[in-house]
């Protein structure tokens, strides 16, 4: 377990795709080559590349998938292509039954997600995650995408309390030790691990996710 200092955390911060929301991307090559035929290797080596950058919200995603579409000879728009292949994420049940226990147990809890603007404003529009979180850190409104201590910094400062009070659930190991390395108390998680061992990793921390019925007992999960 990181040192933080002894904080106690009150805010827990929640990676997208593999916490909240489940992503198939085992289909993802299935989806793609649709489009791009057997250059799906290639297809996802370039967009990833793209992708990066595009966190940051300096490059527009959508004109780069373009371009590389257009090398491949593929003849989909890349609207299109975007709609097929990353737009595929539902929110996962039991996840959002953690955030709301979380939040009826008094935590603060926040999105902290590395996504390009096209994406983010679908995931905004369609989950609702502003309305059903505190509050939500892309990173290409924060200008700095995870694990770059810059983005934890900046999300540290907008919530106004120390790093140290601060639990990110990832799925990503290099995401977990950028998130300790600024300080921060961090987690390694993903819904295939299910969510009584969330549970159990919050535990560990302090933080208390079970929901409570009525009667005042623990509700079975």
């Amino acid at each position: 377990m990181p040192d933080t200092g002894g904080t106690r955390v009150t805010h827990v911060l929640l990676d997208a795709d593999g916490v909240l929301q489940d992503v198939p991307a085992r289909e993802w090559g299935t989806w793609a080559q649709a489009f791009v035929g057997d250059d799906v290797e290639e297809f996802f080596a370039r967009v990833d590349l793209l992708e990066r950058v595009a966190y940051a919200g300096r490059t527009d995603f959508l004109a780069g998938l373009a371009r590389v579409l257009d090398d491949l000879g593929a003849t989909a728009d890349a609207e299109e292509v975007h709609v097929a292949v990353w737009r595929r994420t539902l929110p996962v049940a039991g996840s959002l039954e953690v955030v709301d226990a979380l939040r009826r147990n008094g935590y603060g809890v926040h999105l902290g997600s590395n996504q390009e603007p096209v994406r983010a404003a679908w995931m905004r529009e369609s989950f609702g995650y502003d309305a059903l979180l505190d509050s939500s850190h892309y990173s290409c409104d924060v200008g700095a995408a995870k694990p770059e201590r810059a983005f934890f910094d900046e999300v540290v400062r907008r919530l106004g309390v120390e790093p140290g009070s601060v639990l990110l659930v990832d799925d990503t190991a290099e995401n977990v030790e950028g998130a300790r390395a600024a300080g921060l108390a961090a987690v390694l998680w993903t819904v295939a691990d299910g969510h009584d061992t969330l549970l159990a990793l919050l535990d560990e921390h302090g933080v208390d996710a079970r929901s409570v019925t009525p009667a005042g007992t623990s509700a079975q999960r």
